[in-house]
């Protein structure tokens, strides 16, 4: 699988940066293993630094915003359906929703920052009808550190890249329990202050 997903990427270089917007907007294939690749490009010199970040960024929002979309046009009905051709099941389906359920539209911001559910938060996202704008403004804002760092270690590690992918996994999971206080936190305060002003 590995080999298939790798070769399968080298065509896709062949496209430069579109080629990284394409990669990260089917979804399939991880961004652990795209952005760090990306990161080897520019350590080989066929990219800029900065233009392969703004492209993984672009591609990282446009795949959840498909799924966003299936989401809340297609219903949880057609997710159950025709989501195993995206390897999204029943379980997955429900363990995002209870996600969501419980931290809010924050978990399109939070949700990115998890490995195994990054993929699956925008479907609850579009069957609760999120603000689409919100939505992808909480996606911008996760991708560009996430993408920053996966393309960083990429061109650290050189042709070591695929190395980059545990340590970053490492890092993410040491700080996702930081931004989940942090977003917890400034909507407790907005709902304080919003409780304040209304009574």
């Amino acid at each position: 699988m590995r080999d298939i997903i790798l070769s399968f990427l080298e065509s896709f270089k062949q496209l430069s940066y579109l080629g990284i917007v394409l990669a990260l907007s089917c979804e399939i294939i991880p961004a652990e293993v795209v952005l760090p690749l990306a990161g080897f490009w520019v350590y080989e010199g066929n990219m800029i630094f900065w233009i392969a970040v703004f492209s993984g960024v672009v591609g990282g929002t446009i795949g959840p915003l498909i799924l966003y979309f299936i989401g809340r046009f297609g219903g949880r009905p057609f997710i159950l359906k025709y989501g195993k051709y995206l390897f999204i099941g029943e379980k997955q389906i429900k363990n995002a929703e209870v996600f969501f359920q419980k931290y809010g539209g924050g978990v399109a911001f939070v949700g990115r920052f998890i490995p195994g559910m990054r993929t699956l938060i925008p479907v609850p996202c579009g069957i609760a009808k999120m603000n689409v704008w919100v939505f992808t403004l909480y996606t911008v804002l996760a991708m560009l550190p996430i993408t920053v760092l996966y393309v960083w270690l990429g061109q650290r590690f050189g042709p070591r890249w695929e190395e980059a992918v545990p340590f970053a996994r490492y890092f993410l999971l040491n700080n996702v329990l930081i931004l989940i206080v942090i977003v917890l936190f400034t909507l407790g305060v907005k709902h304080v202050v919003k409780n304040l002003t209304t009574s």
